[in-house]
């Protein structure tokens, strides 16, 4: 899959080699030339110096390939306006923008563009909304008997209540994620456009519970 990212500060410098690490095609936007530093000598992606909202700068980077784009510059303003553009202009699906103004941060969640604001959780928090979807374990018990498997589920999933999907993934889940709030999971909730599922379940396998997020069951009418 390609990526493009756009801004080469430490975030972005993080998100481009782990993606790059796991194999992916990986472009980088900055208007600084030097900012390419923050990436390691074998970084095989693109480096591609201009603005990131630059529409020939986007080309230059792959834009009309990349799976998802990153607005992780140091601009608000920039990275939101880049945001929507890889998104209304270029048909991006998967976009994320990070913005320091909370307040900001909450209206764009609103409109659609999933927003991020410390740089280990800020990478991570983009590496989960970029990604397929995946499920991860967050939580062990010494034992291993028991874990909290965080899941991001598909838009097929989107407007099925919370008892029918533990009821189908045969697991329990704990809380979700939405909007930045966290809240706990009760039966008349149902799955909403960029949730993620914190799930309990048995031993530390999340293949079954993965899989089920990415491709769901066939759901009776």
């Amino acid at each position: 899959m390609h990526f493009v990212i756009m801004g080469c500060g430490r975030v972005g410098a993080r998100l481009a080699t782990t993606l790059d690490s796991m194999g992916h095609s990986v472009s980088v936007i900055d208007v600084d030339s030097k900012a390419f530093n923050r990436l390691p000598s074998d970084f095989s992606g693109r480096r591609v110096t201009g603005v990131g909202m630059d529409r020939a700068a986007m080309r230059q980077a792959g834009i009309r390939d990349a799976y998802a784009f990153a607005a992780v510059s140091s601009g608000d303003n920039s990275n939101i306006i880049a945001a929507r553009i890889a998104r209304e202009v270029f048909d991006v699906e998967h976009v994320v923008a990070r913005i320091y103004d909370p307040t900001r941060a909450y209206l764009y969640e609103r409109l659609g563009i999933p927003t991020v604001a410390s740089v280990q959780r800020t990478a991570e928090s983009v590496l989960r909304r970029v990604l397929p979807p995946d499920a991860s374990l967050t939580w062990v018990h010494p034992t291993g008997s028991v874990a909290l498997v965080n899941a991001t589920p598909t838009p097929a999933w989107y407007g099925v209540a919370f008892p029918t999907v533990e009821e189908l993934t045969g697991c329990r889940i704990a809380f979700t994620s939405r909007l930045g709030a966290v809240q706990p999971a009760s039966g008349d909730l149902v799955v909403q456009e960029h949730d993620q599922l914190y799930f309990a379940i048995s031993g530390t396998d999340t293949t079954r519970l993965r899989d089920l997020m990415s491709n769901p069951p066939r759901l009776e009418d």
